[in-house]
This record gives C-alpha cells, sequence and structure tokens, in this order.
C-alpha cells in the first residue's frame, strides 16, 4: 500500500494476501485515506453460497479459512461501501475461483450498489483506447476492477486475468530462494504485447506458506532487487502494476519497505 498520484496509470500498489481470511476481517486492508490497496483472496463453493478460503472451507477453522467463515456475498459488500464511503480510491480484486460462473453471478448480484463502481475495460474498449488513468477512473466512479483465473464470467463484469494481465509464477519456493521471475502461464509471456495494449502486470513475491519472520526476510532489499535485476528485465524493461507480498508492514530493516518499493515505482512513471 502506498500514496498513489491521482494522474499516473490504473494500479500499483503492494497487495496484503488474505490466505483465506475474510476481506472485512483483514485487519489492515485500508490504512488511510489517501492509500490504496488491492485484496487477494480466494474463493470456494459449498451448497449454499459462496465464500471466502484458501483450499477448503470445512475442516481445517483457522488455517484454510477464518471464523466467523465468511460469504463472498459479504466480503464483496465490504469492498463496494469502502468505496462509497471513499470517492477516490481505487481497488482491485483477484479471484482463485473454485465457483461455477452462474453461483457467482448470483453472489455478485445480491451486492448493493456493485453496478454503480464496476469497472468493466471490455465494455470501456480499453484494448483500442487504452487504459484510463487513475483521475479517469474516479471521475467516472467506476473504480473497482475483479479478476478471476476462470475465463467464463466476463459476462458478469469479472475479467479472466490471463486475458488482461500478465503474471509471474507466485511463489518464492519453500525456502525463499527462487527469485526468478518467470511467467506463470507458459503461452503469455510477462513481456506480452498487443496491438495498441499491454496488459498489467501482476507481480507476486512470497512463499507458499506465510510466516512473519520469512515475510520480514522477504520484503525489504530482496524484494527491491528482484523488481530491479529481474522482473523488469524480462518483463520487456517495465515495473510491476500490481506487487503481491504476505504481512507488508515487515521488512528486513535494510531502509527498503514494500512501501517505499512502491512509492519508487510510482516516481518512475
Amino acid at each position: 500500500m502506498t500514496g498513489r498520484r491521482p494522474d499516473r496509470p490504473t494500479g500499483r500498489v503492494p497487495a496484503g494476501r488474505s490466505r483465506g481470511r475474510p476481506v472485512v476481517e483483514e485487519g489492515h486492508w485500508y490504512e488511510k485515506s489517501r492509500w490504496l490497496c488491492v485484496i487477494s483472496f480466494g474463493s470456494d463453493c459449498y451448497p449454499s453460497d459462496v465464500h471466502l478460503c484458501h483450499g477448503e472451507c470445512k475442516t481445517f477453522a483457522g488455517v484454510t479459512y477464518a471464523l466467523p467463515r465468511k460469504s463472498f456475498q459479504g466480503g464483496m459488500q465490504t469492498v463496494v461501501d469502502f468505496l462509497v464511503a471513499h470517492p477516490e480510491e481505487v481497488v482491485s480484486v483477484f479471484l482463485e475461483d473454485h465457483v461455477g460462473a452462474q453461483q457467482l453471478g448470483t453472489a455478485l448480484g445480491r451486492v448493493r450498489g456493485l453496478d454503480q463502481v464496476l469497472f468493466r475495460p471490455d465494455t470501456w474498449n480499453v484494448r483500442q483506447r487504452g487504459r484510463p488513468r487513475m483521475t479517469g477512473l474516479v471521475a467516472s466512479g467506476k473504480r473497482l476492477l475483479i479478476f478471476s483465473d476462470e475465463g467464463d464470467r466476463e459476462h458478469l463484469g469479472v475479467m479472466h486475468d490471463k486475458a488482461w494481465t500478465v503474471s509471474n509464477h507466485w511463489s518464492l519456493g519453500d525456502l525463499g530462494d527462487d527469485v526468478s521471475c518467470v511467467t506463470r502461464w507458459a503461452d503469455v509471456p510477462l513481456d506480452r504485447r498487443e496491438p495498441g495494449f499491454r496488459g498489467l502486470f501482476t507481480m507476486s513475491h512470497h512463499r507458499n506458506v506465510p510466516t512473519v519472520i520469512n515475510a520480514a526476510l522477504d520484503n525489504g532489499a530482496k524484494l527491491r532487487d528482484r523488481i530491479d535485476r529481474t522482473c523488469r528485465p524480462v518483463a520487456g524493461g517495465r515495473d510491476p502494476n500490481f506487487v503481491a507480498v504476505d504481512f507488508h508492514r515487515l521488512s528486513d530493516g535494510s531502509g527498503h519497505t514494500p512501501a517505499s518499493i512502491v512509492a519508487g515505482l510510482n516516481a518512475r512513471d
């Protein structure tokens, strides 16, 4: 999370992954009115609803989901209510999506005010017109972007991440020593270009299992150096639009933090 310049291109913030914790209970998902945040969570479906989980929603309370178990509808209502209360903020939601399009659409249909804030790059003809800048999103009121790793729900306004973004493989490995920056999708290189369009670059920088100690080791100079020396070159010389880390407040004592690193990225625009 970092202060944003209102005239810069759409989105660059570090995202504190909720790792199965309900959005409403992610205590520092939003800090101060001038900060911007991306919330990343997984969703699994169970008979009566869509819930926010990381893998399994029934057996491992406190590990794969938090108590009380949070519905996707409730989490998204929190996001929409936040945007209504803070008209200059922009939120992007990335879904690890394990539900059917119809079930997801039913849950989204119950979120009050969603249509008023949802930005749809497809209907805005972004591929031909280019992406709006932050000032354009704020002026339009369309300040919520939703992406999914499933491709059959764009009619809901939930964009297929593979079609609209590029992304590196999400893990630093169990030991945190894999600082390569390889594409998440073999057929979508990080330097992919289309005529007049480049997908947003989502960079993940975290381990398989989040811990406070490892996040502190990973979130300082290691993050800065990985962006500069590895990810920027393989992404065609550009910086990430989104940087996902665990425990964004923690760092290694080097003087570099996720917030300061992202502030430096923003200053390059």
